[in-house]
């Protein structure tokens, strides 16, 4: 399938059941037991500081994990595995003391990685095509709070520079065949609009349209994202991109997830998503739900018709995601709420002005 017919085909899948993503990719490469070298590859060899640890930098040193690692997720029934590119911007990578063409070739062939993985798994289940996520990650700097509890008008980045550090993302990533991007993680709206700008500018000036999936994180029990919004706010100020997806991942539990999705599926005129950790960390900062567990709590949202897309984030692994999909299977999919033509619009709080 051509890249046109990819997206056809995911949008159809979409309407028929509950799509699976893969889970964390954190915990996997943990399990590797790699060392400095792992991280290195023959590339940086004799690079200034440690490298271990930067995960994303895997898709140059170290292809057949990722691959691996997509192939385990696929196997284990995910319809879409991400890039390994969470943290792939020049903002990010600037920790690693990498330029902007290695962060450039991060995106390039991690996108690749999963083109190639996704393709192989297609053409053995014809009946059920596997897509590569693009993931555009957070960043460690944030544009709506100040990293100086001295100075609250400090910011450590401004918008251009986020923009700019998106917008290189964001093209390697489409130049290397993924089918969608994943906004995920986001703590901080003002740098995801920088995001959805990045790529919403790139296909103006003619690179190919890819459908976006927008996923937050409700920090804890307030129901609220880090830099302070409501679901519904935060829904008000992504909704303008039109997305393919919303939804929310990380910081929580399924259990404690599940009423800000139902809050998500009663007011957005698209799909809803979410992949929760497999709970919340425990003294060693170790995940201990079951793949049962989580697949219990968030086949219960299936059922109750508040989701389309589900899959784990933070602990979860290939067995977790195994589970997910066996509880969904012949689930019907959430319908998305009729699009409103009300104002909406947003600060921390939501304001709508009814039509």
């Amino acid at each position: 399938m051509n890249r046109t017919e990819r997206i056809a085909a995911l949008k159809a899948a979409a309407r028929e059941r509950i799509l699976i993503l893969d889970g964390s990719w954190g915990v996997m490469i943990q399990r590797r037991g790699l060392d400095e070298a792992d991280f290195l590859g023959d590339r940086f060899v004799g690079h200034e500081g440690q490298m271990k640890g930067n995960n994303d930098i895997l898709c140059l040193t170290r292809p057949d994990i990722v691959t691996d690692l997509h192939n385990a997720y696929f196997e284990a029934g995910a319809d879409i595995s991400e890039t390994n590119t969470f943290s792939a911007t020049t903002i990010a990578q600037d920790d690693y003391k990498l330029d902007a063409e290695a962060v450039r070739d991060i995106n390039l062939e991690g996108a690749k990685l999963a083109r190639a993985a996704a393709d192989a798994w297609t053409a053995k289940t014809p009946d059920k095509p596997r897509f590569a996520a693009g993931s555009i990650g957070p960043l460690n700097k944030m544009l709506s709070m100040s990293s100086n509890v001295n100075d609250p008008g400090h910011r450590a980045v401004t918008f251009d520079e986020v923009y700019d550090a998106y917008r290189i993302q964001v093209q390697a990533l489409n130049e290397g065949g993924v089918d969608l991007y994943l906004i995920e993680t986001i703590t901080d709206t003002l740098n995801c609009k920088a995001a959805i700008k990045a790529i919403m500018d790139l296909e103006a000036e003619g690179m190919d349209k890819l459908p976006i999936w927008i996923s937050g994180t409700i920090t804890d029990r307030s129901g609220r994202t880090l830099s302070g919004q409501t679901v519904e706010a935060f829904w008000n100020s992504v909704r303008h991109a039109k997305p393919f997806a919303i939804g929310f991942n990380c910081a929580l539990g399924a259990d404690l997830m599940r009423p800000h999705i139902a809050s998500l599926s009663r007011i957005a005129d698209t799909l809803v998503a979410a992949y929760p950790n497999a709970g919340l960390p425990n003294e060693m900062g170790q995940y201990d739900e079951t793949p049962d567990e989580t697949s219990n709590s968030v086949g219960a949202w299936a059922k109750d018709g508040i989701v389309n897309i589900l899959g784990g984030c933070c602990g979860t692994t290939p067995e977790h995601i195994a589970a997910i999909a066996k509880a969904v299977d012949g689930v019907k999919p959430r319908d998305p709420v009729p699009t409103s033509h009300d104002m909406r619009l947003s600060g921390l709080e939501p304001f709508v002005l009814a039509s």
